[in-house]
């Protein structure tokens, strides 16, 4: 088994859907701040396309979302 389909990533993409819907943005609009295509976010949320940590730490950031707490919460399931 691969890593992107443990539990701690699915953990990971669940946190970054999460935080997306409560910044109230849709793929689209996030796809957009990142200067990517749509599907870059689609994939990433349905674990198809794995983020590297510079690409984590820049959708946080337009997120809001803090990428210490989200590690912190993986860091529970080990």
């Amino acid at each position: 088994m691969t890593s992107i389909y443990s539990d701690s990533y699915q953990l990971l993409l669940t946190q970054l859907f999460d935080a997306r819907k409560k910044a109230g943005l849709t793929q689209t609009m996030l796809s957009s701040r990142l200067s990517k295509p749509q599907s870059f976010v689609s994939k990433y949320e349905r674990g198809e396309r794995r983020l590297d940590v510079i690409e984590f730490l820049e959708v946080c950031e337009l997120l809001g979302a803090d990428p210490h707490e989200l590690i912190r919460n993986l860091e529970k399931l080990t």
